[in-house]
Parts: C-alpha cells; structure tokens; sequence
C-alpha cells in the first residue's frame, strides 16, 4: 500500500482522524482514485458505526421573520424569496409532524426555528412541552435547533426528555465574515460548548459550496473535532432564488463525495449525517453517499426546500444492505 493510503487509513481506524495536509490531499484527489477513496472510507464507517443508518426528520417550526443575514439562508432578513413566515407552531402541530416523520422511519425528529436565540419563555415552554410528548406518546428521540441557547435553557429541554442540541457552524472561521455579519462566529462555538456542557448530543456542522476553499472545508473539519461534537450534518448548498447566493452551484456530485469523505477520515468516530442538498449535488450518486462515510440522512423534507419521498430512501438502504438503527 502505498504511504498516503496506508497512512490515511491507520490514522483514520486508530479513531485519531488524519490531520491538515492529508484533509486537503483528500479533497484534491483525482476521479481515478475515487474507488480507492471509497474503499477507505466505508472500511472506517462499518469499524467504527457498522451498517446501521440514522434517520432523522424535521419540522419548520418557526419561519422566516429572522433577524441575521446569513447569505445562503431564504428566511434570511436579506433574502428575497417567497417563503412562507409564520410564528411558532402550536404543540400540537409539532406532535402531528413527528408523527408524520415516525411514519416516514425517521427514529429522530428536530424543532427548528428561525432566529438567532429563542429568548420567549412561553415559546421554550411549548417546545419542552412537546419534547415531553413525543418522547413519551411517539418514542421518537428528540432535538432542537433554536439558535444560540443559553446553558439553562439547554438544562431545562434536557430535563423535559430533549437528547439532543443542534447548532451549525456552517463554514470556517475564515470564511464565516463573507457569510453572515449579524452575529459573530464565537458566539456559535460558545453555543456549541454551552450545549456540551449541559450534557446534551450536539449535532454540529455546515454547508458547503458556498465559495468556500478546500481550506475553509478543512478548517471546519478540524474545528468540529476540536469541539468533540457527537454528529456532524452535511449540507451542500441548494441556491434559493431571491438570497444572494442564488445561482451559485460550485459543487459536483464527486465534490460532494470527497467532503463527505474527508469528514469521515477526519471525525472517524463521529456521526455523519447528510441532509439538505443532498438530492440536487450528489444526484444519481446518492448511493455512494455510504460508501464515501456517511452514518445517516436526513428525510423529508428541509426548511424550505422539499426533499424526496422517504421511501426512496428506504428501499436505497435495503438495496445496499444497510439498515435503519
């Protein structure tokens, strides 16, 4: 075996991960070593997560109306697009949407809202509320992503039944200033060390193909493992129109591939979910998504976008012989 490969791949099943040189060599592999890559890659995912899927879902439960002006985001205040804006949804409609999701095989199920903080104590009540209710009358495991929350407020979901706290990064610190301006990167990572603290399982991750570099990609990489996040979801960019990323479509199916194989070989032991994008970037790729590392996906639909029917997904684990957990 040649020494990058075999170097790659003992770092990556030692459960240490490879470091910056090696990340970046792995994002300028050509197609020709697509197969090897694979190779490496699935051999790390089966050691380290064996052939059980996650699958988790969503509801929007909170709508546009956001206050920062993050470029790739339609519920942005810089977005024009026609999204639909409304304000929390009442509990019962949120356990209406985990019951749709545990229809669709989802085992996890995320509230999601718009904004920077959810700073409404009546509003944290109703998510806790419902948090109650679909651990106890769904058996769904539960997970938030309301922004950058406080560490008590992160202790009173848990205490409510909540497992886990999703906060993104989205890109580097490098890049981060050409993509939002209304809030600073530390103010996420604190967020991120907040819900850690607390002792929830934090989901933390990106979007890529936003003009980001290789670097950048690396950057972020290695941040996540700094942080010792437990999961990391995988967003490629799917252009809105009306935000001012619109158009922008930098990544190819094999592009997809790479990052999601370098996050393996940097994170081994970490979860990588692969969610919004997934079906307009890696297209008929989807499949290898698997191979390239990926421990889960997100099914149906996103924030703002539609995904695809869940039991396309279903039947594509069933015809690689991977499982849902």
């Amino acid at each position: 075996m040649e020494p990058f490969w075999e170097r790659v791949s003992t770092q990556a099943m030692s459960g240490e991960g490879i470091g910056w040189e090696d990340a970046l060599a792995v994002l300028s592999l050509g197609n020709d070593s697509l197969w090897r890559l694979l190779d490496v890659t699935e051999s790390v995912r089966r050691r380290f997560k064996g052939d059980g899927i996650r699958l988790c879902s969503i509801v929007n439960a909170k709508s546009g109306l956001c206050s920062e002006d993050c470029s790739f985001c339609a519920q942005s205040r810089r977005s024009a697009a026609g999204v639909e804006k409304y304000p929390l949804l009442s509990g019962e409609e949120i356990f209406r949407e985990a019951a749709a999701a545990k229809e669709r095989g989802a085992r996890e199920f995320s509230i999601v809202a718009s904004g920077l903080a959810m700073r409404n104590r009546e509003e944290l009540t109703r998510v806790g509320d419902a948090v109650d209710r679909i651990r106890t009358e769904l058996g769904l495991e539960t997970c938030v992503s309301l922004g950058t929350l406080s560490p008590s407020d992160v202790e009173y979901l848990l205490s409510r039944g909540l497992r886990s706290v999703h906060h993104n990064l989205e890109t580097s610190r490098s890049f981060f200033p050409k993509v939002c301006t209304t809030h600073d990167y530390e103010e996420d990572v604190a967020a991120v060390r907040a819900a850690k603290a607390a002792g929830a399982w934090v989901c933390c991750g990106g979007i890529f193909g936003l003009g980001e570099s290789p670097e950048d990609r690396v950057e972020l990489a290695l941040s996540l493992r700094e942080l010792g996040v437990d999961s990391i979801p995988v967003n490629f960019l799917n252009p809105v129109p009306g935000t001012p990323l619109e158009g922008r479509r930098d990544l190819s199916p094999i592009d997809c591939l790479r990052i999601i194989a370098m996050l393996r070989l940097t994170n081994p032991a970490r979860e990588i979910i692969v969610c919004g994008g997934r079906e307009v970037n890696l297209r008929d790729l989807q499949a290898l998504m698997f191979a390239a590392g990926a421990t889960g996906t997100m099914v149906g639909n996103y924030l703002t976008t539609t995904g695809r029917p869940a039991e396309d997904d279903l039947r594509m684990l069933r015809d690689l012989g991977l499982t849902p957990r």
